[in-house]
């Protein structure tokens, strides 16, 4: 039984990246599909595509070698639109290096966009 999916989607991403597998088969949800939609966004992986398995589905995800860490932020804390470099600080490897994905009233979007469009929301991964 599964508790965070959006955790152990990130940890076989960053696990098959680690020995160097070139594509990866992860289950599938709404809030995967925008996770991987903005990791895309950045070029941290490649094309994905939904599969479906007649349960939940999968998505195959393509990896380009770009990820060296990435994982879900639990508990999901709150981000202000003046906390975003703290919250950089303490979850990135320095600064204009990887991205935050947040959950937004407008959407799931990275934390320069989320700036860009002055919104705070939920702090839902890490990755660089």
């Amino acid at each position: 039984m599964r508790n965070d999916l959006l955790a152990d989607v990130l940890s076989a991403i960053k696990n098959a990246e680690f020995v160097g597998k070139q594509e990866v088969i992860v289950p599938a949800s709404n809030v995967v599909r925008e996770v991987l939609r903005v990791m895309q966004e950045k070029s941290y992986i490649g094309d994905y595509e939904y599969l479906d398995n007649g349960r939940g589905g999968l998505f195959k995800v393509k990896l380009i070698g770009r990820i060296t860490g990435c994982g879900a932020i639990k508990p999901r804390h709150s981000v202000k639109l003046g906390n975003y470099v703290k919250w950089e600080k303490r979850f990135l490897p320095s600064r204009n290096f990887g991205a935050l994905v947040i959950s937004t009233s407008k959407g799931i979007m990275n934390h320069e966009v989320a700036r860009e469009s002055n919104v705070g929301g939920l702090l839902l991964a890490y990755v660089y």
